[in-house]
């Protein structure tokens, strides 16, 4: 079969055989698929050759780029010991080094922080690593003679994830509205959105009037909640929203006052993203329980941890029949390859010094987001180290948005992707999220051709 016959062949086969997630699928049939063959650093190739910059690392896991030489030959390495066994009942050397690198690694982020994370609990995504946390946040006040805890308060525009604990803390209608029916309740405060703030304040004026409602939830419903669960400094797919200075640190201080745990769901913010590696360090936060998954593995293999605190950890110490066991747990918990994997991973970070040597590229992402934001239908630019969003704006002067149905977003990134850009638009919202080692000259190049699109789709249409 030459190239061209396969090349329809596997369109044919993807349009017959595949459900893609996040995808409408009517517009999906009616386009010719990017099959991906190939990636190498910041770069994908197409089964037809052509290549192109990952400007959204894989939806925001290859911090350190494709064919990571390190990560692959641990992965190797690894392989030709054993693949799989099973953490129910038994351990493994990856997960056991992994666990310690993972303890170490929050020591040195949060040092001299209260509370300490000491306890490493793995899973397989984002969505199950925050299922776990609602489960060991709810069990824990049971434990502690608390009943009654059942329930949490999280934001709007909030996303945890796809399951069915996950939604439910979740914020954004058009993903979660649909299974309200199966949704157990919680309780929401408004989301620091400044751009569109849901309590029609302005900022700095408001005095941060979106904590004050979280105050009063809180003061409430307090013998009700378990924990407060935020994404820290940016809430990712509610459209990389960023919490104005002193928010994260107002969420910590009510937590402490009115005695409900913290989740911090860094799954999206961890590992290097904003800047350091863990989001809650811009504003000296430890989280109770802190959620990662994502950058964790650079997207080789998928895998979650839960971290928490021995205190949470020892809730949990009881004889046989007393039932504190935490029954939760998959086949695949703490599989030797994805802990492999992501141990090599943080070994990358030390060898390239990645945080060091991101601050000049988040200079660059700035100044270029600045002359983007004054196109004249982008009506906000928000950033926190390498996470970007731009919010493409019908009216700029009124903030009107573009009809959904319109698909501005998709329409920027399809014509960027003409010019070799992979980005994935949330609505209206274009993401930037390139690798962390990606060069000055490709971010150069990334930028460019956004702004060009934009411009293409939204001026000279």
């Amino acid at each position: 079969m030459n190239l061209e016959n396969q090349i329809r062949h596997l369109e044919d086969s993807d349009k017959k055989y595949l459900w893609h997630p996040f995808t409408q699928m009517k517009d999906w049939l009616n386009e010719k698929p990017i099959i991906i063959t190939e990636g190498r650093n910041c770069f994908l190739k197409d089964i037809s050759g052509r290549w192109y910059l990952d400007g959204v690392s894989s939806i925001w896991v290859n911090i350190h780029g494709h064919r990571k030489k390190e990560i692959d030959d641990r992965i190797k390495e690894q392989l030709d010991k054993i693949a799989h066994s099973s953490l129910l009942g038994l351990s493994s050397i990856p997960a056991i080094e992994l666990a310690a690198k993972i303890v170490k690694l929050t020591d040195v982020s949060f040092k001299g922080l209260h509370p300490r994370l000491a306890r490493v609990f793995y899973s397989d995504d984002g969505s199950t690593a925050v299922e776990v946390a609602l489960k060991m946040a709810f069990q824990y006040w049971l434990h502690t003679g608390k009943r009654g805890k059942d329930s949490f308060l999280s934001l709007k525009n909030a996303y945890h994830g796809d399951t069915i604990g996950a939604m439910s803390v979740g914020g954004i209608d058009i993903f979660h509205a649909t299974f309200n029916p199966l949704l157990f309740k919680a309780y929401k405060a408004p989301s620091p959105y400044c751009y569109r703030c849901q309590l029609n304040k302005t900022y700095p004026d408001c005095s941060l009037a979106c904590l004050i409602e979280m105050k009063r939830i809180l003061e409430k419903h307090v013998d009700e909640i378990a924990a407060v669960i935020v994404e820290p400094i940016v809430q990712a797919a509610g459209g990389i929203i960023v919490s104005p200075p002193g928010y994260l640190k107002g969420v910590r201080d009510l937590c402490n006052r009115y005695n409900v745990l913290l989740i911090a769901d860094e799954v999206a913010t961890g590992f290097g993203r904003t800047g350091t590696m863990f989001a809650c360090e811009h504003e000296r936060v430890s989280p109770d329980i802190l959620c990662l998954a994502k950058g964790l593995t650079n997207g080789y293999m998928p895998l979650a941890i839960t971290v928490t605190t021995d205190e949470i950890f020892n809730s949990f110490i009881g004889e046989f029949k007393e039932l504190k066991t935490f029954f939760h747990g998959h086949s695949y918990t703490g599989n030797p390859l994805a802990c492999a994997a992501a141990s090599a991973c943080m070994d990358v970070f030390q060898k390239e010094k990645t945080l060091k040597n991101i601050s000049s590229k988040i200079a660059l992402m700035d100044d270029k987001l600045t002359d983007i934001g004054e196109l004249p239908h982008v009506g906000n630019t928000r950033t926190k180290g390498l996470m970007a969003g731009i919010e493409l704006v019908e009216v700029a002067l009124t903030k009107k948005p573009y009809p959904w149905e319109a698909k501005m977003g998709w329409k920027v990134a399809y014509h960027a992707r003409g010019k070799g850009v992979i980005i994935r638009p949330l609505g209206n919202v274009l993401v930037i999220m390139p690798p962390l080692n990606i060069s000055l000259q490709n971010l150069g190049s990334l930028m460019n051709i956004l702004k060009e699109s934009i411009i293409a789709v939204t001026i000279e249409r």
